[in-house]
């Protein structure tokens, strides 16, 4: 373990269980990161460049980031309920927009018994309905907001990142290790996407702009393998945590999940308990398809928390409600941009507000 200090981390997306959380500062000229514009390509400014300035608190940029999903959920809502009263038509019209927002039906059909208690038959204003959707959003996303966390009982703390390929998983483990970095862990990665050379080299990247040791092997060697020697050099260098990437071929589902299954085989084979946790990594901008994704994984792989990204490019941010209220899997930190400070721990309340009151 290291003898490195452990600090609270800039948006407090890591903490250890037997630790309390306590918020420092940060030097604003601390070199930062930028990841990479998609998984698979390395960042574009070199090794070294300083950071973009990142103007505005976090609840801004999250709100900004969901500026499409926000922006067309209040639209809808607003031609709905222009001088118009809360009738069965008004509200099987509401519930058919949540629905389309991709907040699942579920969700909807708690939005519209809630609007209806007590203003069925009455004029309300979309302002109105803009405020229960907010608390209702909230009310189903606050059980799974739930920080990142690292036991102190294991050294390394390892934890396999899983997904399909595209959702911004390599430069997800990127950003984690910066922030775990900047928390004063000490972290190995571990690039276990073997099939594509693009990942492997973007994680060289990340590991040297963090400063941190990193197990790779050349493209087309055994992931399981390259998993067993990683949690081998992560317990020999004392690390305090293992990041491992992993590959995302959904189109070959079977094969996929044989590989990530003789992964964790090959880690217990060091230590009975890894891998510590399992993080899948979603796309917001793939909408529905994303519960299918979590579907596979959850079985499969045994995931133990999400990870979404991508939420500033699309509509369709709604759908980590759908996917909240369906699998209730605990929901780690979410990504608005490219930077390191745009993946933040995932706050309910916050993101109720963001999607629906903006």
């Amino acid at each position: 373990m290291s003898d490195t200090p452990k600090r609270q981390g800039l948006f407090g997306l890591f903490r250890r269980d037997t630790e309390p959380v306590k918020p420092i500062a940060v030097d604003a000229d601390q070199e930062t990161p930028t990841a990479a514009p998609a998984d698979g390509a390395p960042p574009t400014d070199p090794p070294g460049a300083a950071p973009a300035s990142r103007p505005g608190n976090w609840f801004q940029r999250l709100k900004a980031g969901l500026t499409k999903s926000s922006s067309r959920l209040s639209q809808n809502i607003t031609g709905i309920f222009t001088k118009r009263k809360l009738d069965a038509a008004t509200l099987e019209e509401l519930e058919d927009t949540l629905i389309q927002a991709d907040l699942g039906v579920e969700t909807a059909m708690r939005i519209t018994a809630a609007l209806a208690e007590g203003r069925f038959n009455k004029e309300i204003s979309a302002e109105e309905v803009r405020t229960v959707l907010a608390a209702e959003v909230e009310r189903a996303l606050a059980p799974v907001a739930k920080p990142l966390s690292l036991n102190g009982d294991h050294h390394p703390h390892v934890i396999l990142v899983v997904g399909v390929n595209g959702t911004g998983k390599t430069t997800t483990i990127g950003k984690l290790a910066s922030q775990l970095a900047q928390q004063g862990y000490s972290v190995t990665l571990a690039a276990g996407d073997t099939f594509r050379a693009a990942a492997i080299d973007q994680l060289k990247i990340w590991a040297e702009r963090v400063n941190t040791e990193i197990v790779a092997h050349k493209v087309g060697a055994d992931a399981a393998g390259l998993a067993f020697d990683a949690l081998s050099r992560a317990r020999a260098n004392g690390s305090d945590a293992l990041l491992i990437d992993t590959a995302g071929r959904l189109q070959n589902k079977r094969a996929l999940m044989d590989e990530l299954e003789k992964m964790i085989r090959a880690l217990r084979k060091i230590d009975p308990t890894a891998p510590h946790q399992v993080l899948l990594v979603l796309d917001a901008t793939t909408g529905q398809n994303a519960l299918n994704q979590v579907e596979v994984f959850k079985d499969k792989a045994g995931v133990t928390g999400l990870v979404m990204t991508k939420l500033d490019g699309t509509a369709r941010g709604g759908i980590l409600v759908a996917i909240s209220a369906k699998f209730a899997l605990p929901v780690h930190a979410i990504g608005v941009g490219e930077a390191v400070d745009d993946l933040a721990p995932f706050d309910a309340a916050e993101f109720a507000r963001a999607i629906a009151l903006s």
